[in-house]
């Protein structure tokens, strides 16, 4: 398969993933609010990671730190799709009570990362050690997103745009630099 198609599907996968969240309704028990998510693939993040990393055969180091909003859930899950190209951990923190408290996080290996045209990046930003970070406010509709690489993976993290008042770029940086080196 080729990068284009291979990016395009990576792209779409993303897009469904952030529209499924526009869908999810605030007056769920919190029963069937994580039955939702179970029936399309999600499980707990641990287990998600466990089965990614034996999947890599390398360990993957999520962020220590999240971003200071409220959360009632959070999910995990390793989308292990036709060749390794589209293969990736989806990590989703979210409150079922308030829909914009949505925080996502992608993982991918480098060598099939997403690349984003000039047009969709705002800002430019470095994390601690050096490395560069893309901020994006128009690649995903509805979210901002945060792309850069640390060991060996892409990493995406994301947030509602309604939030963006409280999750700054700046901060999605200090995000990125929680990430311990493996």
């Amino acid at each position: 398969m080729d990068i284009i198609k291979t990016i395009k599907i990576s792209v779409i996968c993303i897009v469904l993933t952030f529209s499924f969240s526009f869908t999810a309704k605030a007056n769920y028990t919190s029963e069937e609010f994580q039955q939702s998510f179970f029936e399309i693939g999600f499980k707990g993040i641990h287990e998600a990671l466990d089965e990614n990393n034996i999947h890599f055969k390398q360990d993957i180091a999520l962020p220590v730190q999240l971003p200071p909003i409220a959360f009632t859930h959070g999910f995990g899950r390793f989308s292990n799709l036709d060749g390794e190209s589209n293969d990736k951990l989806e990590i989703d923190y979210l409150n079922k009570d308030v829909p914009q408290n949505h925080y996502k996080i992608f993982v991918q290996p480098v060598k099939y990362r997403l690349v984003f045209k000039e047009d969709l990046i705002d800002q430019r930003l470095k994390t601690n050690d050096g490395t560069e970070a893309l901020y994006s406010t128009k690649a995903v509709r509805g979210f901002n997103l945060l792309v850069f690489n640390k060991n060996e993976f892409q990493y995406i993290l994301s947030v509602d745009k309604r939030i963006s008042d409280k999750v700054t770029p700046e901060l999605l940086v200090q995000i990125a630099d929680s990430i311990p080196k493996s």
